[in-house]
């Protein structure tokens, strides 16, 4: 390949991560907004914090009716549209991104490895034998948000490297969550609405198969898989996740077919350059020919990527922020201190977040690094993985949602978000102490 393609694909990839990179560090701030409103709103008015997330609605076609509170719906059905983003991130990453080969997906999978099982073993250590060792799986995740928006802090004094390992490490890590939910967070099994479910998936497998780019066929077939979920006692958002795999990654025709297309279809425009004028209006060959080229964008855009780009919006300024509102509002008025911040699950989650994460995702790389001599990215160095193993280890959205899983009882929900609102925030300040001691990078 000549080197201007090589050039080229570089300049494209180095695009895709950057848009990427600024999304979600974008999607952090009206996050971080809803926090804060959450947090004040449950302690200057709790009563109707709690009347209104608790409040039922029912969801009804004839006789079939599902009744869940305001706060459950946010997490079994807004959440599973947040968990299809994921999804699709996922396999775009592992089809073309920095998932797609061994050599590539090795360091950050065996990084996001080790990010879980520290924090998890940390937890075992102080809940072990004790009812609340169902939460080990709260100081498991990554918010990749809010690390990637406190990274962006010092864009000029790390490599471009560490911001795709990060990235790379917490999609990976989102990945392992999932599989968390559905292996361990999932109880009793209705195998009638399992098979449902199942139905609706070979359909969305099949469609992808004979080539169906229709974004409402799979809209509609993925409905079906998330109300076989809802049912059947497995996850609805581990839905999302299966519904996104069945999403195409190719569009109608190659890149190559469209050039042609659009080429012809600009050809018919007769008139000289810069003489046109508002031909469109006028000239029925022209209008023609734009909607012509319209299609051709359209099809030769994949349906997974204009997913992504459709819903992208939708869930970083209203799903996430509205989940964080629902899930974030700690009570003080009833936490006794002495006794919240010594109890096993404050501990277990907020230094499974603050120290575990960090001395997981270090330990496992720089182990991965000099026992499997896999190259860290150009310019990491071992501050570098410090800094962003103390990163990893702002849990937040996925740890809300995994606390949420695991304990019915509001007591245990409140030790588990003292931990993970006091792990988070220091582990964010502790990665940005260790980015802010070394020398500035060129990006």
């Amino acid at each position: 390949m000549p080197p201007s393609d090589t050039s080229s694909n570089r300049f494209i990839d180095l695009s895709a991560f950057q848009r990427f990179f600024t999304h979600e560090v974008t999607g952090s701030i009206p996050l971080f907004a809803a926090t804060a409103v959450a947090l004040v709103w449950a302690n200057f008015s709790h009563a109707s914090y709690e009347h209104i997330w608790h409040a039922e609605l029912s969801v009804g076609l004839g006789p079939y009716v599902i009744t869940k509170s305001l706060a459950h719906w946010i997490d079994e059905a807004l959440m599973a549209i947040f968990f299809f983003m994921v999804g699709l991130e996922i396999k775009y990453e592992v089809l073309v991104g920095e998932l797609a080969s061994l050599r590539k997906a090795s360091l950050p999978v065996i990084a996001a490895a080790g990010g879980m099982l520290v924090p998890a073993s940390i937890y075992a250590l102080f809940n072990h034998g004790q009812p609340t060792m169902h939460g080990w799986g709260i100081p498991m995740a990554t918010d990749i948000a809010f690390a990637l928006a406190v990274l962006a802090l010092f864009s000029q004094r790390i490599p471009l490297g560490l911001k795709v390992f990060l990235s790379a490490l917490a999609i990976a890590d989102d990945l392992g969550a999932v599989l968390v939910i559905a292996l361990f967070y999932t109880q009793q099994i209705s195998l009638g609405y399992l098979a449902i479910g199942a139905l609706f998936l070979a359909l969305l497998v099949t469609a992808n198969r004979l080539w169906v780019r229709h974004t409402l066929v799979y809209a509609i077939l993925g409905i079906g898989v998330w109300v076989g979920f809802l049912g059947s006692g497995v996850h609805a958002t581990v839905a999302g996740v299966l519904v996104a795999a069945c999403i195409p990654a190719r569009g109608r025709y190659a890149t190559d077919d469209f050039i042609q297309r659009v080429r012809h279809h600009m050809g018919r425009f007769e008139c000289e350059p810069g003489s046109c004028g508002f031909s469109i209006l006028l000239n029925s060959q022209h209008l023609e020919a734009v909607r012509a080229v319209e299609e051709s964008c359209h099809d030769v855009e994949t349906p997974l990527q204009r997913m992504e780009y459709s819903l992208h919006p939708w869930v970083t300024y209203l799903i996430i922020p509205l989940f964080a509102l629902a899930n974030a509002g700690l009570y003080l008025g009833d936490l006794n201190p002495s006794q919240a911040l010594v109890h096993p699950v404050t501990l277990g989650v907020g230094l499974g977040l603050l120290l575990g994460k960090p001395l997981g995702i270090a330990l496992f790389t720089l182990s991965a690094a000099r026992w499997l001599k896999i190259e860290l990215p150009t310019g990491v160095t071992r501050r570098h993985i410090i800094g962003a193993g103390c990163l990893g280890g702002i849990g937040f959205t996925m740890s809300l949602f995994v606390s949420g899983l695991s304990f019915n009882d509001p007591d245990m929900m409140s030790f588990a978000k003292l931990g993970i609102l006091g792990g988070s925030s220091l582990a964010a300040v502790a990665g940005a102490t260790v980015l802010a001691t070394g020398k500035s990078s060129r990006t």
